[in-house]
């Protein structure tokens, strides 16, 4: 068992863990219950921590979570829907107004 990644943010963590299963890697949560003794132990100490159980899969897991947090998916710019007109904030794929695909 290895440990794959940690963080403050447990939301990261989270998300990553749930791209890592979407991926075939089943991993566990190490210390996501920790943050209320940070002070009384150093805070670094607390942050939750993803493990992968079978250490075959750990170069995997690493690079799957470099991939996803190197990404430069990021929401586009606004958009006009050319359906009613609506100003459509850029990580919306489609209209909220009437529903049109944005092309």
């Amino acid at each position: 068992m290895k440990k794959v990644y940690s963080s403050y943010d447990s939301l990261m963590v989270w998300h990553l863990k749930n791209v890592l299963e979407i991926h075939g890697i089943h991993p566990i949560l190490k210390g996501e219950y920790l943050t209320g003794v940070a002070g009384e132990v150093p805070p670094i100490e607390c942050w939750p921590e993803i493990w992968v159980l079978e250490d075959s899969q750990y170069d995997y897991a690493r690079e799957i979570i470099e991939t996803a947090l190197n990404s430069k998916d990021s929401p586009s710019q606004p958009w006009k829907c050319s359906g009613c007109g609506e100003e459509i904030d850029g990580q919306f794929t489609e209209c909220w107004s009437c529903g049109k695909s944005h092309s």
